[in-house]
């Protein structure tokens, strides 16, 4: 970050990690999400950051804009990060995979379609073929264990895209399978799904 004299954050939400790394060069951040614009500006813009809206996919930067390009679980589109990056420019990104938390659906009996579509190796393969050098690719699984129940019900009401249609207030047999494992086991055991990446602009 201090070699960086321009920054752009994608899918800022908040703004909360951005802060944590004040102070920022010229940086401007980009939020999708509509309600997550005001918090971010409020939070973002006394730090010098031109918070803007916009999407992954069409981000409002101009060409060879930044020197760095962070993403931390944002939408991520490798043709648009090569686009905005200057020559030796970098990105950086923490991405959610498509096995996380699996365990939940393979449970519930509602395995997403194909979870290997957003892993550490379809990301590296597009951000090659988008003719950045990659750098760091680093894959992990680490274990969450829930000890009870209502904390499983909780996390599936928190994050609802996790399985998708399940209703958490009418759960049938499914979760009381779930609390049946914990019963005997004392746990029941998830594996988050995260891949770094560092890649660079030629």
């Amino acid at each position: 970050m201090r070699r960086a004299s321009s920054v752009l954050d994608v899918d800022t939400g908040g703004g909360e990690l951005l802060a944590s790394l004040a102070p920022l060069p010229q940086t401007i951040a980009t939020e999708p999400y509509p309600p997550n614009l005001p918090v971010a500006a409020k939070r973002l813009a006394p730090l010098g950051v031109n918070v803007r809206p916009g999407r992954a996919e069409a981000l409002p930067v101009p060409d060879a804009h930044v020197d760095l390009v962070l993403n931390r679980h944002g939408a991520l589109d490798a043709a648009e990060i090569a686009r905005v990056l200057r020559p030796g420019g970098v990105f950086l990104t923490q991405q959610v995979g498509g096995r996380n938390d699996i365990e939940f659906n393979e449970a519930l009996g509602m395995l997403p379609a194909d979870p290997d579509t957003h892993s550490l190796t379809t990301v590296t393969v597009a951000l090659e073929s988008a003719g950045l050098v990659v750098e760091v690719a680093l894959e992990e699984f680490p274990r969450v264990r829930y000890l009870d129940v209502g904390a499983v019900a909780y996390q599936l009401r928190l994050v609802p895209w996790q399985v998708p249609g399940f209703d958490v207030a009418t759960p049938g047999d499914r979760l009381r399978e779930i609390h049946d494992i914990i019963e005997r086991a004392g746990s029941f055991t998830v594996h988050d799904h995260r891949f770094l990446i560092q890649a660079r602009k030629p």
